[in-house]
């Protein structure tokens, strides 16, 4: 008779609470269960043709999350905070980081998601509408899932094939962050606003709005040579390799 070996898992809250998501899909909950790092996820961490391809934090994060939900719906602030609850279920909470020459142990079990003001999200849908402070059009827009990630990326790969030096980044980010301008959800009045009409001071104004109504982890630390804001934790494969 086969032993039947249980694996430790442990429930994660997600920082959007769950509110961005349909009433009927297990992401509204707010939590996501999760299993402990295994020697199956070690192989992934060290398989060279998913680390070249870039998919390799995608595949080890899909074989740790228990709970049956579609990945590619997972928001990025979510992304985030499943991704650090695997480096510590994988490797534990204290993450090495160096920083102007000096060595910093960061306690990864202490980093807070970020607050919500909840009167800002209608439960159950991913949609808001913001007013441009300069041309006064309205945009409709949704917060970016790991879908949507994954379009983007193929999008600027397909331009990078056109030409070698675009940089398109930004435009093709807020065409698919923007779902409609005015009303007009259709993709090529989307476009044709984002390429041709959209003020500098409008799109770092609607940015800072989005960044701002984004929930997430807060992936800062504070060294007492560092600027008062803070520090981005720097996030890689070696997230995973606490001894390389």
């Amino acid at each position: 008779m086969q032993n039947q070996f249980q694996f430790p898992t442990e429930e994660v809250t997600l920082p959007s609470k769950g509110l961005l998501y349909p009433e009927d899909s297990l992401l509204s909950s707010g939590k996501i269960e999760m299993k402990y790092m295994t020697a199956k996820e070690e192989d992934i961490l060290t398989n060279t043709n998913y680390i070249q391809d870039g998919s390799v934090i995608d595949r080890i994060l899909k074989s740790l999350i228990v709970t049956k939900v579609d990945f590619n719906d997972i928001l990025i602030g979510d992304k985030n905070a499943i991704l650090v609850a695997a480096r510590i279920l994988g490797y534990g909470k204290d993450y090495e980081v160096e920083y102007n020459g000096t060595r910093h142990t960061i306690d990864l079990s202490k980093l807070n998601n970020r607050e919500l003001d909840e009167s800002l999200y209608e439960k159950g849908k991913n949609e808001f509408k913001y007013t441009l402070p300069k041309s006064n059009i309205e945009l409709t827009f949704k917060l970016l899932t790991n879908g949507d990630e994954i379009k983007i990326e193929e999008d600027l790969k397909g331009l990078k094939k056109i030409s070698k030096n675009s940089s398109a980044e930004l435009t093709t980010r807020l065409k698919h962050t923007i779902t409609a301008v005015n009303g007009d959800s259709d993709v090529s009045t989307i476009n044709n606003f984002v390429d041709n009409y959209f003020l500098a001071v409008d799109s770092r104004a609607f940015r800072k709005h989005v960044a701002d109504l984004q929930p997430d982890i807060d992936l800062t630390f504070y060294p007492e040579d560092g600027p008062e804001g803070g520090v981005a934790i720097p996030i890689g494969i070696t997230f995973f390799w606490p001894d390389a």
